[in-house]
């Protein structure tokens, strides 16, 4: 059973989402939050799998609430979803770098909304999406780091190729294919380039290959 927490400060968007969610046989929704002072406090007592986490609230908003959640050691098997109400949103690459897994627009259909928790859940990042990708070359340029590019100098040649691939939207059977290797192997590549870069996640080993010049705009459209 997959359990989700939802983070909105409107009443009827979370009751929207949590009619969506409890109506599915394989999750729940274990708790609310208006705002991210709650929402941090709720994730703390529950550990939820998933949070669907709105940007902008009164208070704390979901960019640091999300920030709290990753750097929070007990919380590493949370993932954040950030709900955002259209696509081209520079808070929504905040949120990607504070340690949310992906996006979704409010207006996603209830497919891809199901689909998402579910792939979330199951410990992969919402990367496919070529708007993300757009997304984390437009404002990674913004916030260059002097400490990504030496983080990236201890990357060996092949994981190097491993985070430009995983940069491109590639998942790693995908990578195993490109680079003619086991999925195992692309898994550990990929594992062992997070721990180096300090990345929770994939989506954050993207907005890390950006910023440090790995990945230049363009290089993976």
């Amino acid at each position: 059973m997959i359990r989700v927490a939802l983070v909105d400060d409107q009443a009827l968007v979370r009751a929207g989402f949590g009619s969506l969610i409890d109506a599915e046989d394989d999750m729940q929704v274990i708790g609310e939050a208006a705002d991210g002072e709650e929402a941090v406090q709720l994730i703390r007592c529950t550990r939820p799998d998933v949070v669907l986490m709105d940007i902008r609230m009164p208070g704390l908003d979901g960019i640091e609430a999300t920030r709290r959640i990753a750097s929070d050691l007990d919380l590493t098997s949370v993932h954040v979803i950030i709900l955002t109400t259209f696509e081209h949103d520079e808070y929504v690459f905040e949120g990607l770098r504070a340690g949310a897994a992906g996006f979704l627009v409010k207006d996603t259909d209830a497919e891809e909304f199901l689909r998402a928790i579910r792939v979330v859940a199951a410990g992969e990042s919402l990367l496919s999406p070529a708007i993300t990708r757009r997304l984390i070359a437009e404002f990674s340029l913004r916030s260059r780091s002097a400490r990504h590019r030496d983080d990236v100098a201890t990357l060996t040649a092949r994981e190097r190729e491993v985070v430009i691939l995983i940069a491109g939207g590639l998942s790693n059977e995908e990578v195993a294919l490109q680079l003619f290797v086991s999925v195992s192997t692309a898994k550990t590549h990929a594992n062992r380039s997070m721990a180096k870069l300090g990345a929770r996640d994939r989506a954050q080993l993207v907005i890390i290959a950006y910023e440090s010049g790995l990945v230049r705009p363009g290089w993976v459209e």
